[in-house]
C-alpha cells in the first residue's frame, strides 16, 4: 500500500522539533514491505508548498498524522494546537479519498475525544509501530479490524488495550534523510536531533501523562543497536542530539552501557538528556561527559517537601543538590525546572523553591505556573474530588490545576525571579 505520513507539529519553542515518532512508524510501515512518503509540517506554509505536492503525485491509499502536541501548556494563554491540524485533514479529504488515521503522543493522551474532534476515520494510541503495520494489513486483505490492539473509530471505542512490545529491537530505527531528516528549514536552525533509546516510565509522578503514551514498564533497544544507528546519523552530517528518553540516568546500568559504547565508537557528537535528580552516581556523570553529553534537563519541580511527596516524587532536596553538584563537576551545564502551583503549594513553598534553585547556580532555569491536567493521573482524580473539573470532563481543551490563592501572585513572583537571575525564563 502505499502510505503518506505526515506530521501536522508546527509548534516550536527556538528550533523545529523533528518528528521521531512519525519516524519510528514510518520506519517500521516501509520494513514490512509498504511503500511511504512522510512529510513534515513544521511551518504553514508548508501545507501548500509539501503536503499538495505529495498527495497529488504518490495518490495515496492510507494516509496517517501525527499529533504530537495537543496544547501549549501555557496556563496564562493557551494555544489549542488541534485548530492547526483541521486544515491538514481539510486539505487530505478535498484531494484524496484515502482513509485518515491519526496517531502520536498528543492524540493518545485523548485518542477519543482527539479523534472525534479532527473527524479522522481512525486512530492508534500508544506505540504505533506494531498497531499501524496490522492495521495496514487488515486493509489490505479487507479483514476485520475487530480486537486490533490501539485502534480506534468513531462511535465504536478501542478495540483493545494498546500492543506494547516488550522488545524495542523488534522494530526498525528510523534512517537520516529517509524517515527522519531536517526538512525544508535552511542553515539557520541548529538543529537537534531526537533519539530514543528506551520506552515507558515507572516513576508514576502524579501529572504525567507517559504512562497513556509509552507505558509503565521501560524497553529498551540493546546499546549496540541504538549506537549503531547513531553512527548513521553522524555520518550523515548529524552531530547533535537530545535524547528523549524519559530518564536517562534510570536504569544506571542501562545509561552506563549506553554512554560506554559511545565513546568506544568515537562519535564525534554533541547530545543532553532528561535527568532523574535520584539515581544519578558520579561514575555515570563521568561516563555522560565523555560520551558527549553537554548539558541535561534537571526537572526537580520543588523544593518542598510535601509539594514533591504529593506529585509523588522520589527525592528532597538533598537528592537534588547532589545531583546538581555532580553534574557541574563534570562540566554539563544544568537546565533546572520549576512546576509551581500544584497540589499543597503556597506562598511560602513557592518563595522556598526558587530561593533553593538560585542556591544551585544553575545555567538556565524554567518555571511554569500551574500544572496541566490530564486524563488518567492521579492530579485529575484529586481535581475531580476537589471539584476543579467535572467528573465527565474531557479535559482536551486545556485545564490547569492551580492551588486557591495563588493565581496573579504566583505570576508576579515568578516575574520577580526571572528578572534578577540570568538565564531564568517563564
Amino acid at each position: 500500500m502505499r502510505v503518506l505520513m505526515i506530521s501536522a507539529n508546527t509548534e516550536q519553542v527556538s528550533i523545529p522539533v523533528l518528528p521521531l515518532g512519525l519516524a519510528c512508524v514510518s520506519a517500521a510501515v516501509e520494513y514490512s514491505g509498504h511503500d511511504i512518503r512522510v512529510v513534515n509540517l513544521m511551518e504553514p506554509r508548508h501545507v501548500d508548498r509539501l503536503l499538495v505536492p505529495a498527495i497529488e503525485a504518490f495518490v495515496p491509499d492510507v494516509i496517517g498524522i501525527s499529533v504530537r502536541n495537543i496544547d501549549d501548556q501555557n496556563r496564562d494563554a493557551p494555544n489549542f494546537l488541534l485548530s492547526r491540524v483541521e486544515p491538514v485533514i481539510e486539505e487530505c479529504r478535498m484531494r484524496s479519498s484515502a482513509p485518515i488515521v491519526l496517531g502520536g503522543a498528543g492524540y493518545s493522551i485523548f485518542p477519543e475525544s482527539a479523534l472525534d474532534c479532527l473527524g479522522a476515520d481512525f486512530g492508534i494510541q500508544g506505540e504505533g509501530e506494531w498497531a499501524m503495520c496490522e492495521l495496514l494489513g487488515r486493509m489490505e486483505k479487507n479483514a476485520p479490524l475487530d480486537g486490533l490492539n490501539g485502534l480506534w473509530r468513531p462511535g465504536k471505542g478501542l478495540a483493545a488495550p494498546p500492543f506494547r512490545n516488550p522488545q524495542m529491537d523488534a522494530y526498525p530505527m528510523p534512517e537520516p534523510g529517509v524517515h527522519l531528516s531536517t526538512g525544508p528549514y535552511g542553515e539557520d536552525h541548529e538543529l537537534m536531533v531526537p533519539f530514543q533509546t528506551r520506552r515507558g516510565c515507572a516513576m508514576n509522578c502524579s501529572y504525567c501523562s507517559t504512562p497513556a503514551i509509552e507505558g509503565r514498564h521501560m524497553r529498551s533497544h540493546a546499546p549496540e543497536t541504538a549506537v549503531n544507528n547513531l553512527r548513521r546519523f553522524s555520518e550523515s552530517g548529524f552531530d547533535r542530539f537530545f535524547f528523549v528518553d524519559n530518564t536517562f540516568n534510570l536504569p544506571g546500568s542501562y545509561a552506563a552501557a549506553l554512554c560506554d559504547r559511545i565513546a568506544e565508537a568515537g562519535l564525534d557528537i554533541t547530545w543532553q538528556g532528561i535527568i532523574y535528580p535520584a539515581g544519578l552516581h558520579e561514575t555515570l556523570a563521568e561516563k555522560m561527559a565523555r560520551a558527549g553529553c553537554r548539558s541535561v534537563s534537571l526537572g526537580f519541580e520543588s523544593a518542598d517537601e510535601q509539594v514533591l511527596w504529593a506529585m509523588n516524587k522520589k527525592y528532597g532536596k538533598k537528592e537534588i543538590r547532589r545531583a546538581s553538584e555532580i553534574l557541574y563537576r563534570h562540566g554539563i551545564e544544568r537546565m533546572g525546572f520549576l512546576l509551581l502551583g500544584g497540589p499543597g503549594e503556597t506562598r511560602q513553598s513557592v518563595r522556598q523553591s526558587i530561593a533553593f534553585a538560585e542556591s544551585l547556580e544553575l545555567e538556565a532555569v524554567k518555571l511554569t505556573a500551574g500544572i496541566r491536567i490530564y486524563p488518567a493521573t492521579p492530579l485529575a482524580g484529586l481535581a475531580r474530588e476537589k471539584g476543579f473539573i467535572t467528573p465527565d470532563a474531557s479535559l482536551l481543551n486545556p485545564v490547569f490545576y492551580l492551588e486557591p490563592g495563588l493565581d496573579g501572585w504566583l505570576q508576579d513572583a515568578i516575574k520577580e525571579a526571572v528578572s534578577r537571575n540570568t538565564g531564568w525564563v517563564n
